[in-house]
């Protein structure tokens, strides 16, 4: 996603920071909600994404998810697929590409996915 006028401008990687980028727009849009409906939650979310987004410190709030979730495709690619917990509803699903140290959001909402209901 190209960034155009009138956009947040998002602060460069450093050091050993991950790189987090947008897989979808319906990723932008809805970590653009949770930025409205929970800043503090979704800033602590950023920073844990970006200091280490396998961190099994809190499993509770951060953990791979499993079964057919465990694993998401973007360009052809398969990665590990995880889930951060914003709010009681409000969660972002990303893949991660160690190699390049990049985090794709695939997935952010205010609200709890229904594939995970079953």
């Amino acid at each position: 996603m190209s960034p155009k006028r009138g956009d947040d401008v998002p602060p460069p990687p450093i050091g050993s920071e991950w790189r987090l980028r947008f897989a979808t727009n319906d990723a932008a849009k809805g970590w653009g909600d949770l930025c409205t409906e929970a800043a503090g939650n979704t800033r602590r979310c950023y920073e844990a994404l970006r200091n280490n987004p396998l961190s099994m410190s809190d499993p509770d709030r951060q953990h791979r998810l499993r079964g057919r979730l465990s694993t998401g495709t973007l360009g052809g690619t398969q990665y590990p697929q995880w889930e951060y917990e914003v709010t009681a509803g409000g969660r972002v699903r990303y893949l991660i590409d160690e190699p390049r140290r990049t985090v794709y959001l695939v997935h952010a909402s205010t609200r709890h996915p229904k594939d995970t209901d079953s």
